[in-house]
């Protein structure tokens, strides 16, 4: 008994260190496809799509491993809340890759197309701080930090006054370059939704530290 206890839980750290590697590749991504879309190289942007499938990988294998150490060992209270965290996680972790995929591509397809200078200067800080807000959420991950991980929904306010600033630069713009514009403002989309990702790490690291979903009461609470 043992001897299956301590196999177990050397699987359980290993799918972790797993975890934390597929989040590391993601948060490079976001530095990665920020640079790449900004400066038009379209070989750093080729690059970051096909790194993709090696997260891509590493979410199936992840998945795969956690239901098999699941269904034969049963775990129980912190052990299982652990489990069912890393399912969840390492989706928001897979679309927070894809959505740097969207970015990229999105590049490719605004090479040598004129982005008003103020546009380029918001999305620079968007992706800054989404890339700020995933690390956070990664370092929350590793540490089980509590704190780290509520400190994420302020964290996430930011990128959404940069969006609104963006969409604000975007209208007072006019339709000269209407189709560049409508093209950066779903790029603002997409780093705020790899902020909300991050988020929902946080959520599911405050579940497996505390057994408590955060935004959501007790029943009979106002």
């Amino acid at each position: 008994m043992n001897e299956i206890r301590r196999s177990y839980h050397e699987e359980l750290e290993a799918l972790q260190g797993e975890l934390v590697r597929m989040a590391g590749l993601v948060t490079e991504n976001i530095l990665r496809g920020t640079a790449a879309f900004l400066d038009e190289d379209l070989k750093a942007i080729e690059d970051l799509i096909e790194s993709d499938r090696e997260i891509d990988a590493i979410c199936h294998d992840i998945e795969e491993r956690t239901y098999a150490l699941m269904a034969m060992q049963q775990p129980m209270a912190g052990d299982l809340r652990t489990l069912v965290s890393m399912l969840r996680i390492i989706h928001e972790i897979e679309r927070s890759g894809d959505l740097m995929v969207n970015i990229a591509k999105m590049g490719r397809k605004l090479y040598s197309q004129q982005i008003d200078p103020k546009l380029r200067g918001i999305i620079r800080d968007m992706g800054n701080q989404a890339h700020r807000t995933f690390a956070s959420a990664v370092e929350a991950l590793v540490s089980r930090d509590t704190d780290k991980a509520k400190a994420l929904e302020e964290m996430d306010d930011v990128i959404d006054d940069y969006q609104r600033d963006l969409l604000r630069q975007i209208l007072s713009a006019g339709e000269e370059h209407l189709e560049v514009s409508i093209r950066v403002a779903l790029v603002g989309r997409f780093y705020e939704r790899i902020a909300d990702h991050a988020v929902n790490i946080g959520e599911r690291v405050i579940y497996t530290v505390t057994g408590e979903i955060p935004g959501l009461t007790s029943a009979g609470d106002s």
